[in-house]
């Protein structure tokens, strides 16, 4: 059985390596082809290893700068070569590991793998594309979350593309539909830029355009891809997680108003649990950075050891389906 090797930014995140360094062990003992290294300041990573004993399939590559979540991508690109964004990167471009896996600064994440890595022939700019769920079961591709907040027609429908390109190859979807994202279904809604990328969606034979979406259909599984500007998608998603987090809010404070209400949460719980289950973003974490020459895969910041192991699978099922072969042949 090939062994994947995977790169991870054990000091990215909220929580660094006191959740990289569990998911780096809960996966190795799942996953028994899969070799990690752990990248950044050692003491701080061998402190969160079980009795003190590193996994034999568990490496440590030593990197003393960290990339701050609210530093500018600028300043983690041209003064923090030692990070351990950047050397994680850096393994992928050597060939010393086939994905890269970081819960760290989006902007910096994007700017330091576009720089090292280079993007696929004929893709100009690359995408971060994430799972959303929806109602109907199915998890559907949401891009751009980000990286691109001045796409050109051109660029969205590259990222159509790849991200039908993943949809195959990962989800198993045969011929997956895409919807581009727009303020109505009518062809006279939206700006140029939406216009102008649906005649291309339109006329591209490789794609199943299934037309313009809008918000509220996005988790309805309408389509299994859903396109959009950067700027738009990543306001979309964090609009979406904080309305998941009012609705958690509501809830809670309608079961501790009193005694009764207290009593009826009891009763209610097995049913919360099981949509808390449902709807835990710990099970759809990993967002795909696409359109490199190299596999990244960028975590939530504030995941959980369940979340980022969600994360490095998204790069193991990358890695196995040979999905940078498959981009480049588009």
């Amino acid at each position: 059985m090939p062994i994947i090797r995977i790169a991870l930014d054990a000091m990215g995140g909220d929580h660094g390596p006191s959740v990289v360094v569990p998911a780096a062990l809960r996966m190795v003992e799942a996953h028994h082809d899969l070799e990690l290294i752990l990248v950044g300041n050692p003491d701080k990573i061998k402190k969160y290893f079980k009795h003190s004993h590193q996994h034999p399939r568990i490496m440590i590559k030593p990197a003393y700068e960290e990339v701050g979540m609210d530093e500018s991508f600028t300043t983690a690109l041209r003064s923090k070569k030692d990070s351990s964004m950047r050397v994680a990167i850096n393994l992928v471009k050597d060939n010393q590991a086939q994905a890269c896996v970081s819960a760290g600064n989006t902007g910096a994440l994007v700017a330091i793998a576009r720089f090292v890595l280079k993007t696929l022939p004929g893709i100009d700019k690359p995408a971060i594309c994430g799972l959303i769920p929806t109602r109907t079961q199915k998890l559907v591709r949401f891009l751009d979350l980000g990286a691109v907040v001045d796409s050109k027609p051109e660029h969205l429908l590259q990222f159509a593309l790849m991200a039908t390109i993943l949809s195959t190859a990962i989800d198993k979807i045969e011929n997956p539909s895409v919807g581009l994202l727009n303020i109505g279904h009518e062809d006279i809604k939206g700006n140029e830029l939406v216009k102008q990328t649906a005649a291309l969606l339109q006329s591209n034979a490789a794609l199943n355009y299934a037309g313009y979406i809008e918000a509220d259909e996005i988790y309805s599984g309408k389509t299994d891809i859903v396109v959009c500007d950067g700027f738009v998608g990543n306001v979309a998603l964090k609009a979406s997680e904080g309305i998941a987090k009012l609705i958690l809010y509501y809830i809670k404070r309608a079961f501790n108003k009193n005694f009764m209400t207290k009593l009826i949460g009891l009763i209610a719980l097995p049913i919360l649990k099981s949509l808390h289950k449902e709807i835990d973003p710990s099970r759809y974490n990993g967002a795909s950075l696409i359109g490199l020459m190299g596999i990244v895969v960028k975590s939530h910041g504030g995941a959980n050891i369940i979340g980022f192991s969600r994360a490095i699978e998204e790069a193991m099922l990358q890695v196995n389906s040979n999905i940078l072969e498959e981009i480049t042949s588009i």
